[in-house]
């Protein structure tokens, strides 16, 4: 086991290194089996406008290739030790404890090895954070690959477009300020999803900003196109959500709060009551069924009516069902003392 993956306290990502030279920038990818989608990420940071001073790639035991491709590219590769559980948030602690070995640079690019970074990204967010010293972390639009490919895929590339200007969270795309970073830990590595939102609660908590930049960054492929990838995608959602609310719930905060108890009256509650309504009503019971298609119209409508938009309202409704079952499944685990595996879609 390399240096760069020794093991890490939770919500913390080494000790604070003295930086590097200003205007140092690193590059950490994670990724795991991703095949030509990893070398296309690979390339497009070295390609890129403002290219990464030094790239690390963190492998979770991928079995195609992925190490060999890295490092014949020129990356440094850390290879993840499969006697701990495999999670992003490790990965990428694992990549800034490997950058610190040459000194700390000042920014590090955080990408998942299914994206391709927008050649201008870089130069971007370093600017922009060069220009605000109190924002900790610059993001920007992530696009889907081929949203034309499915519908979940489409449902994707509509997550990715968020409000521009200051925000509470960013995704596993971000440019990142080491000074910020270092202090509040870094990634919690026990979390499996929904570790970046986590990142910036304890990151606003210390007066940092997060910033949605009006650029583009990044193109994913999220490559899901059946309804079992859709459903375990989801599923990962709610148990992000309930671990969240379990972390950060308490006022005023409140993170992961809302997303839960939706999961929960829309994926749990309303069947319930549906099922009871049954029994003492009969079939009359039923319909109390329509608020689902109601629901589903009333996102619909909303969204513009068109048929992207019943189809993502459709989506949204259906997934909450999964939401629920990933709600339920972190709570169960945490009364029994345990903790969930990596839920994967891919």
């Amino acid at each position: 086991m390399s240096a760069a993956d020794d093991p890490i306290a939770p919500g913390t990502a080494g000790d604070p290194v003295a930086p590097g030279p200003a205007g140092d920038i690193a590059a950490v990818v994670i990724g795991r089996n991703e095949g030509a989608r990893l070398e296309t990420c690979l390339r497009s940071l070295a390609g890129a406008t403002r290219p990464p001073d030094r790239i690390v790639y963190v492998d979770s035991g991928s079995t195609d290739g992925s190490v060999e491709t890295a490092r014949a590219l020129g990356a440094e590769v850390v290879e993840l030790d499969a006697g701990a559980p495999f999670t992003a948030a490790r990965g990428r602690n694992a990549g800034v404890v490997r950058l610190r070995e040459a000194g700390a640079p000042d920014l590090v690019q955080f990408v998942d090895g299914d994206c391709e970074v927008d050649p201008n990204w870089i130069a971007t967010a370093a600017s922009f954070l060069e220009d605000r010293p109190e924002a900790a972390v610059a993001c920007g639009r992530r696009r889907e690959r081929h949203p034309e490919a499915s519908a979940y895929n489409r449902l994707c590339d509509v997550e990715w477009d968020t409000p521009i200007g200051r925000t509470r969270s960013c995704g596993g795309d971000a440019l990142m300020r080491m000074a910020a970073f270092d202090a509040v830990g870094g990634f919690d590595p026990t979390l499996i999803a929904g570790e970046e939102p986590e990142l910036c609660v304890r990151l606003r908590a210390e007066g940092w900003e997060i910033w949605r930049l009006d650029a583009e960054m990044t193109l994913h492929d999220a490559d899901m196109t059946r309804f079992a990838q859709f459903w375990r995608r989801a599923r990962r959602g709610g148990h992000a959500y309930a671990e969240g609310a379990a972390m950060h719930g308490a006022p005023p905060e409140r993170h992961g709060v809302a997303g839960t108890r939706r999961a929960l009256l829309w994926g749990l509650a309303l069947p319930l009551a549906i099922l009871v309504a049954v029994l003492l009503a009969g079939p009359w019971g039923l319909l109390l069924a329509l608020v689902y298609p109601a629901q589903i119209a009333r996102l619909a409508l909303r969204a513009g009516g068109g048929r992207a938009a019943w189809e993502r309202a459709g989506l949204l409704t259906l997934g909450k069902f999964a939401e629920a079952r990933g709600v339920v499944d972190y709570r169960l685990a945490r009364l029994r003392g345990r903790r969930l595996g990596l839920i994967e879609y891919k």
